[in-house]
């Protein structure tokens, strides 16, 4: 019913890296050959029900998160000085 296609080339390592999970062809990798999984392309199998490693390096992200967690705080501490001395502006007007 549904068919998925796949891309294959000679030589993996020369494949230029263009993004997190973009690859670029290279006079090194060879042509790419597009075909079906287990038929056209007899090397590559697809295993349903299974789990590839995740992509995310969860240090930067910890990192990213606690960046954005500090900043969040400043920024709270900021409104509430800001409200006091507002409030202690008010208290000396009367």
């Amino acid at each position: 019913m549904y068919q998925l296609a796949l891309g294959s080339v000679n030589n993996v390592n020369g494949l230029q890296q263009v993004g997190d999970n973009l690859w670029s062809l290279t006079s090194s990798s060879g042509d790419l050959a597009l075909g079906r999984a287990g038929v056209e392309l007899n090397r590559t199998v697809i295993v349903a029900g299974t789990l590839e490693m995740s992509n995310v390096d969860l240090a930067t992200e910890f990192t990213d998160m606690i960046v954005t967690q500090r900043g969040y705080q400043a920024s709270a501490r900021i409104i509430t000085t800001s409200d006091e001395m507002l409030q202690e502006l008010v208290q000396l007007k009367r």
